[in-house]
């Protein structure tokens, strides 16, 4: 952020400069005018005549000029530090504190990837803090997201955008979650998820995830950010995968069903997230020998690779969850962390082919 006093200091400056220059003009021009023989000679006083022309009230009348001329510049200096510095329409005021609309130059930022004239963002500040709608953008020039702000902070509608303009999430923000109606789509448009949040952030009511297609891969049903009651879940063409029955965010393995796919399995375009460069290779489904059951639970079984598993890494964190065939995922999700054991990624698993990720929620961070 830019350091407000320091602006009016510089501001300050470039005006005493201007009238330094000023003066500089006016001594030239009484140089000038002095060597000209139509000029009075008691004015002379920067001519070749000075030791003879220059006397007391001659002194007086250019001291008092000068001194006039002075104090004329430094109080039109005074008065624009006072009124502020301006910006796009936006000012600076007397306490150091942004009024009105900006514009933010990467000039004034210094962000890697844009020029030094390129528009980083504006919107309207009201003692230095933002208020109303802020829009931000890329370096291409195109907008990078439209962001409502109360008192500094984001509340109300927000909407980020891909550089290519399509609409990457929109919904409403309110302190620091979103809450209400919520998307999140690929960069070719579609829909990869939608969510209802209640206001503590946490996932209710009916959630829907989707395929790249478009096809619906998971309905499901939160409280308070817990899957309950029925998750039906698709395959790509709409043929239903699976019905799972949720308590309290805990799977019933007794009630799920599992359904063959009736059409042959297609090839799906995967378009990740922009953060999600790669999918996994098909290999990583293979489990290690660090992977096992809940270590903890007292019903813990040897991993057989066949039917229903979840499996947790050394670090007692889910690995993988779903339907395994020769020790090999083939329905489910892959979990990936950091080196520090932060979740990166979820990557879900259809007939043991990658189909896309699925995306981390608050639920999963904990």
């Amino acid at each position: 952020m830019i350091n407000h006093s320091s602006e009016t200091i510089n501001h300050l400056f470039g005006l005493i400069g201007a009238s330094v220059l000023f003066i500089t003009g006016l001594v030239v021009l009484f140089k000038n005018l002095s060597k000209n023989e139509t000029f009075g000679k008691k004015l002379r006083i920067f001519g070749t005549e000075r030791h003879l022309n220059m006397n007391i009230f001659t002194l007086r009348k250019m001291r008092v000029l000068l001194v006039f001329v002075a104090l004329f510049s430094m109080n039109i200096a005074f008065a624009h530090s006072i009124s502020g510095s301006q910006n796009n329409g936006g000012v600076t005021d007397a306490n150091g504190l942004r009024q009105n609309h900006w514009v933010i130059y990467n000039s004034m930022r210094h962000l890697p990837g844009y020029t030094d004239d390129a528009k980083v963002e504006e919107g309207d500040y009201k003692d230095n803090m933002k208020q109303g709608v802020w829009t931000s953008y890329f370096p291409s020039g195109a907008v990078k997201s439209k962001i409502t702000f109360k008192d500094n902070r984001p509340e109300g509608y927000c909407v980020t955008y891909f550089e290519n303009g399509n609409v990457q999430e929109e919904g409403t923000w309110s302190n620091n979650r979103w809450t209400g109606a919520y998307k999140l789509r690929y960069e070719n448009g579609t829909i990869q998820h939608e969510f209802t949040y209640n206001e503590n952030g946490k996932r209710s009511g009916e959630n829907k995830y989707y395929y790249p297609n478009g096809k619906l891969m998971i309905d499901e049903n939160c409280t308070d950010g817990k899957q309950t009651g029925v998750t039906t879940e698709y395959y790509d063409d709409g043929t239903v995968k699976a019905k799972e029955v949720f308590n309290n965010g805990a799977l019933d393995t007794t009630q799920t069903q599992r359904f063959v796919q009736k059409t042959p399995q297609k090839a799906v375009d995967v378009i990740p997230v922009p953060v999600q460069k790669e999918a996994p290779k098909t290999s990583v489904t293979v489990v290690t020998t660090t992977e096992q059951p809940n270590p903890g639970a007292s019903a813990a079984k040897v991993f057989n690779g066949e039917g229903y598993w979840k499996l947790y890494n050394q670090n007692k964190q889910v690995s993988k969850d779903g339907y395994f065939h020769g020790g090999k995922l083939m329905d489910g999700t892959i979990f990936i962390y950091s080196g520090d054991g932060i979740l990166q990624k979820k990557a879900v698993y259809s007939g043991g082919v990658y189909q896309g990720d699925s995306p981390i929620t608050e639920e999963d961070k904990k």
